[in-house]
This record gives structure tokens, sequence and C-alpha cells, in this order.
């Protein structure tokens, strides 16, 4: 079969190469996959430069999320040949097929294959942040900065589905209308350049927000806290500025909100009851029409480079999607 191979480190995407491999081999209680889509992470970006935590030997195969039909799977799996699912590994899903455990299944919402592959992680991520540590009420306030990216987007999708009101922040004027027709149901877009506080007191009525989910850091970062009211919370989710800002704890104390660190994956794995009731609420939204993964764009596995420069770039609305064999 054809995957996507790290097979050196390189900061310019010099060793990643499309090549035929062997399928994989099915073990004692995995299910073996073929993959219909999988979505591009930002993630996998870092890994194939080794600036992600988890830093797998190369060669490896990359890819964390997939969706597609199973092959084989073991009677006692839950799983049987032609069942349509969805899932995650850390790495192995930018191949024609995968062997993962059980675990990492679960079977597909009444969605496209595409869209089952744009929405696990990310609304997982959304859903543990604004949900599970946050306990997200109808009718609050929540700032969502790197609104343009699939994370982003999942958790201004599924803020509105539940019922908040959002505000979505991008570093990028010319993204406000794409974001817009990504996700409709959103409140308003600002441009998160310099000092945007005051445009949040405007449009909350001088309440601020009482979740502000921060996939940015750096600068942006700096201004959230300036932009969560009382009591409120300002979870942080990745550092994709680049930069991981810091915080004199006297401001969360003045201010009387809270620092939350979000690790979804991390979580579901220390928690797995928890980790199974979030899986199975964001499924329930999915299959009730409530919430909907934007996609930019699907391309062939063979165009990865395109799909990798695009994220690099920070071009793309939403999730990117390959779709192997094609």
């Amino acid at each position: 079969m054809q995957a996507l191979r790290v097979n050196h480190l390189s900061d310019d995407l010099c060793g990643v190469v499309l090549e035929d491999v062997p399928s994989p081999a099915r073990a004692s209680g995995e299910v073996l996959v073929r993959v219909r889509a999988a979505s591009l992470n930002f993630p996998d970006l870092l890994m194939t430069q080794g600036k992600y935590q988890f830093k797998p030997e190369p060669p490896f195969t990359s890819g964390l999320e997939f969706a597609g039909e199973v092959i084989e799977a073991n009677a006692d799996s839950g799983f049987a040949t032609g069942d349509r699912v969805m899932g995650g590994n850390k790495t192995g899903a930018f191949a024609e097929m995968v062997s993962v455990p059980a675990r990492a299944l679960s079977p597909s919402p009444s969605i496209t294959d595409a869209q089952a592959a744009a929405m696990g992680a990310a609304y997982t991520t959304g859903y543990t942040g604004l949900v599970e540590l946050c306990g997200l009420k109808p009718g609050q306030w929540v700032l969502v900065t790197g609104a343009s990216g699939g994370v982003g987007l999942a958790a201004c999708d599924l803020a509105k589905a539940l019922g908040a009101k959002v505000i979505a922040a991008t570093g990028s004027a010319a993204k406000r209308e794409a974001i817009l027709r990504a996700c409709s149901a959103i409140d308003e877009v600002i441009v998160s350049e310099g000092r945007f506080r005051e445009a949040v007191s405007d449009l909350t009525g001088g309440a601020l927000c009482d979740v502000v989910f921060d996939v940015v850091g750096g600068d942006v970062f700096d201004e959230c806290t300036r932009c969560v009211a009382f009591a409120g919370k300002l979870v942080v989710v990745g550092f994709t500025s680049g930069r991981i800002a810091d915080i004199a704890t006297n401001i969360p104390l003045i201010k009387g909100f809270s620092v939350v660190g979000l690790r979804a994956g991390e979580y579901a794995r220390r928690l797995p009851e928890r980790g199974a009731a979030i899986s199975a609420a964001v499924h329930d939204l999915a299959n009730a029409g409530k919430i909907t993964p934007a996609i930019d764009r699907i391309l062939p596995l063979s165009r990865w480079r395109e799909g990798f420069e695009a994220m690099q770039s920070r071009e793309l609305v939403g999730k990117l999607v390959f779709e192997p064999g094609s």
C-alpha cells in the first residue's frame, strides 16, 4: 500500500515521502481499517520537525486521525467487516490501511467520511475544553482565538450548538468572511492583532467573556488575559504563534479568573470513562445535525505537500482532508 512516511526530521518536509510499504498486519485486539479519509492536524506538521511533545522515532507513517471501513476485526471487538468507523492514533493515518486497537475506533456518525475524519480530534478537544473543563452554559460569552483553524472552528461550532454567544478571533481581516461562511452561526469575528479587548468589551456590553479558548498563545494570549470576565476561565489550547506566553500570577488573582490547561487526548487516556462520554456527546450532536465539521479542501494523498504547506502558511479555514488511494 501507499503511505506517507517521515524518514527523517526536517523543517522543510524534505524527510517526508509518499512510498510503497507493506500492508499492516493486524495484531491481536486490533481492527484493520481501509482509510477513506484522513485529516491533517497541526501536530502532524510538528512531528515532521520533531517539535511536538510526542516524538516518534523515524521512520514512521504520519497522520493522527482517519475514517473508513472495517476490513477485519475480532468477533469480540464490537466491529464487523464493512462497518463505517472513525478513529485516531498517534501515527499511521496517512495510508491506505491502518491497524489500530478497537478502543481507538468509534462508529462514524451520519456524516461523510471526510467530515468524520475532520471531526474527531478537533471536536473532542473543543468539547473537553468548553464543557468538561469550563462547564459552558447557554447564554455565556465565548471568545475563540485562532478561529480559522480546525480546532478553533470546531470550538465555535460547538459553543453555538450549546447555546453560547461566540466571538471568533483571527489574525487576518481577509479571513473574516471565510470564517463566517464556514460557521455562519458565529456572532462576530474580530481581528486579533494588537489590542482587541475593547472590541470584545463592546460586543459583550462590557461583560467580557466567561470562557476564552486560546489556540494561539504569544501576544494573543497576553491580550486574552484582558478579555476574561471575573470568575471566567482562560483555556490554554496551544501555541500556534510559536511563543509560549508567561503570565504574572497577580493577573488571575486580581481578575478572579482561572487558567486551564487543555490536553484532550491525555484527559481521555487518564479518565477513560469521561473520554467515552465526551466522544458520545460529540457523536450525538453530529447525528442530530447540530454540528458540522468545516472542511477547507479535500486532496488526494499524492498532493500531501500542498496540504502541509497550506497548513504551514496558515491559509486554511477549517480542516484539510486527504483521500489515500486517490
